[in-house]
């Protein structure tokens, strides 16, 4: 035997197993793997098996891509350029830990480098994207939001821009239609007709106000989080906002309420 094809086996046999795919070390489903043959945002590539997918639980400042007078969001380009040198021509393996596709038909995945790297972190621990939750993608988000926090706390990327700062209750106002985080002190809250409310300011038909629907109060109530519970607390909300008896956010599911330490 040759001593060159002896190493080689010796390599192949006694070599230890191959460790565990990244989304299956981090409980996601594994989706297959793919290069990326194109970043259409901060939050959006294109693989070359035609999947178009987004980086679920994330959202980059946007570009407009060519919608009619959007404007793009400060450090859109930034977001997209940064984006592309993590995962541009790279083979990314794709995890999912909920609904895998959106009414647009793109994939919703989290996506990781060869080495392990997760896509979504890096990109929310840069600054570059913000963690956007949904009741029905809800992997992985106590890890968003610890990276968003660390990258606020270091002012990086969009924390240096006052454009994507934290609102106050009585600022939303002036923000409907907008993705934003609010933090105030709730000063009241109940449920009525099924519907919890969240108030931040003495009247409840002008001021600010966090709604949690009937079909997500019941998700509230079996991970002990009733309304009642929040009273008092300073908390950050995040959500569209929208006008409804004065600015309102829905929140659908917990991880849009966080408890501040005081």
């Amino acid at each position: 035997m040759r001593p060159v094809f002896a190493l080689l086996l010796g390599i192949c046999l006694f070599a230890p197993p191959a460790a565990p795919a990244a989304a299956l070390m981090t409980g996601l489903a594994p989706g297959g793997s793919a290069r990326v043959v194109e970043v259409i945002d901060g939050d959006t590539v294109v693989l070359d098996d035609g999947r178009e997918v987004r980086l679920v639980g994330t959202q980059a400042p946007k570009l407009p891509l060519g919608r009619d007078g959007f404007a793009a969001w400060p450090i859109a380009d930034e977001a997209k350029r940064e984006l592309e040198r993590l995962v541009l021509g790279r083979r990314v393996e794709l995890g999912f830990g909920g609904q895998r596709s959106d009414r647009h038909g793109r994939s919703l995945a989290h996506l990781y480098l060869p080495d392990g790297t997760w896509v979504q972190g890096e990109m929310v621990q840069r600054g570059l994207a913000r963690a956007y939750t949904f009741a029905d993608n809800r992997a992985l988000v106590a890890e968003l939001l610890t990276a968003e926090r660390a990258a606020r706390l270091a002012r990086r990327g969009i924390w240096a821009n006052p454009w994507y700062r934290i609102l106050a209750p009585d600022e939303v106002e002036d923000h409907i239609d907008s993705f934003q985080l609010v933090e105030g002190r709730v000063l009241d809250a109940a449920v009525a007709r099924g519907t919890g409310y969240l108030n931040f300011g003495p009247d409840q038909r002008t001021d600010f106000t966090a709604v949690i629907p009937k079909e997500a109060l019941a998700l509230f109530l079996e991970e002990g989080r009733s309304p009642q519970s929040y009273e008092g607390r300073r908390v950050r909300v995040r959500g569209w906002v929208q006008s409804l008896n004065g600015a309102m956010i829905e929140v659908t599911h917990p991880e849009q309420i966080e408890e501040i330490d005081e």
